[in-house]
C-alpha cells in the first residue's frame, strides 16, 4: 500500500468532508453532523479556500487531511507569530493507527522546517484522544497545558502541544 501526503484538491473536498464527520463522530465528540460547528467544519470547500490543506493518500483514496494556519489566519485558534498551526488532522477510523497520521505530521513538520519565520509548530487535540497524544509526544511535541483551553459549545477541555524546531 502506498501513502502520499499531498495538498488537497477540489476532488478531496467530498472524501474529506466523509473522513472529517467519521472521525469527529465516532470519537463521540458531537451527537450528529447537525452541530453548528460540525456543520463548519463539514464545508471543506469554504476551509481549502482560505486555508492550506493536505489530504493523505492511500492507494487513490482519501484517508486523512489536515488544515494549516498561521497567526492571523481564519482558521488560526492558537497560533502564535512565530508558529504553523495545524488543525483538524484526522485519519478515517477504519484504519487509523496505520501510519497515516504520522506522515501528515512529518508533512507538516517539513513544510514548517522550510518556512521562513516559522520557529515551532503547534496544535489543539481533544483532552481524551489518547492516541494523538501519543504520537504528538512520540514525535517530539511538548505539552503546552498553559494554553490549553475549553470548547465553548460543551466545556469539554482542549489540550495544546508545541514542538519547537
Amino acid at each position: 500500500m502506498n501513502l502520499l501526503v499531498r495538498p488537497i484538491t477540489e476532488a478531496d473536498y467530498d472524501a474529506v468532508a466523509r473522513v472529517t464527520a467519521d472521525a469527529y463522530l465516532g470519537a463521540g465528540y458531537f451527537a450528529s453532523a447537525d452541530n453548528p460547528y460540525m456543520r463548519h467544519i463539514l464545508r471543506v470547500r469554504e476551509r481549502a479556500a482560505v486555508a492550506p490543506m493536505i489530504v493523505a493518500e492511500r492507494d487513490g483514496e482519501v484517508i486523512g487531511s489536515a488544515t494549516l494556519a498561521v497567526y492571523g489566519d481564519e482558521w488560526a485558534d492558537i497560533a502564535l507569530e512565530d508558529e504553523l498551526e495545524f488543525r483538524l488532522l484526522v485519519v478515517d477510523p477504519a484504519v487509523q493507527r496505520s501510519g497515516a497520521g504520522r506522515a501528515m505530521v512529518e508533512h507538516i513538520l517539513a513544510q514548517a522546517r522550510a518556512a521562513e519565520g516559522i520557529a515551532a509548530v503547534s496544535l489543539t487535540t481533544g483532552d481524551d484522544w489518547h492516541s494523538a497524544h501519543a504520537l504528538y509526544q512520540k514525535l517530539g511535541f511538548s505539552r503546552a497545558p498553559e494554553r490549553d483551553w475549553p470548547i465553548p459549545e460543551n466545556g469539554k477541555m482542549l489540550r495544546v502541544y508545541r514542538m519547537e524546531l
